[in-house]
């Protein structure tokens, strides 16, 4: 597939409806004992009960779900019709689920206290300016959970045919390059930081090492922002 018949947003569209039910037979265990366990527990420590979250790549909307049991109103928002009906069945009674697209929101400007966007920016065609549109929603002093897939995180695999000069949806990024880009580019602080790791590496064996190093070996790194 070329450059001029590429169109990420429909191929990415595609390609996460295509995926729906996997994801869908995943989810929760992923929330509730696996790899993602650890989000809401971190997110409760910067964020005050009623806020206002938007779920940025929502997926089947579980993780919206659990935000909305710790007491939070949240909005979720995924590209993949599939997987917004899949939300609205778990939980579109209690919660607002819409098919957006994260780089051309349709929310006005300072509409949400937080963010939670988990293994997204990594999945977007232009991650600076999805994280220019995540700005503009966010109120002055809200705060960013982004959670970025890991060196040594499975589903990067995605992106290895670009080798080939293959047109993908998944963009590689470190967690350092994010880190720089929200920093310089987007102007929000880095309050926190948090690493989820495969079952092979021990707390105890990474404890002395320094953060580059930590994320290096890291599944998914989550960083916490705050908007200046």
């Amino acid at each position: 597939m070329d450059d001029k018949t590429f169109d990420w947003h429909q191929e990415a569209g595609k390609q996460w409806d295509e995926r729906a039910s996997f994801w869908n037979q995943n989810s929760k265990s992923m929330w509730d004992t696996g790899s993602r366990k650890e989000i809401i527990p971190f997110l409760n420590h910067y964020l005050y009960p009623g806020a206002t979250v938007l779920d940025v790549g929502c997926g089947d909307g579980y993780g919206s779900y659990k935000l909305s049991q710790a007491g939070y109103k949240v909005t979720g928002m995924d590209l993949s019709e599939e997987m917004i009906a899949k939300a609205k069945r778990l939980a579109g009674e209690v919660i607002t689920f819409r098919r957006e697209d994260i780089i051309h929101l349709s929310f006005a400007e300072e509409s949400f206290d937080a963010i939670m966007g988990i293994n997204v920016l990594e999945w977007t065609e232009d991650p600076l300016k999805a994280l220019q549109e995540l700005d503009r929603v966010l109120k002055s002093e809200g705060s960013a959970c982004i959670g970025l897939l890991g060196p040594t995180a499975g589903p990067r695999n995605n992106s290895f045919p670009r080798l080939y000069g293959e047109k993908v949806i998944c963009n590689t990024m470190m967690p350092w390059e994010l880190k720089r880009l929200v920093e310089e580019e987007i102007g929000w602080k880095t309050i926190g930081g948090k690493a989820v790791y495969k079952k092979d590496v021990t707390e105890k064996e990474i404890a002395a090492l320094p953060e580059e190093l930590k994320q290096a070996v890291s599944f998914m790194w989550l960083f916490l922002f705050q908007k200046e």
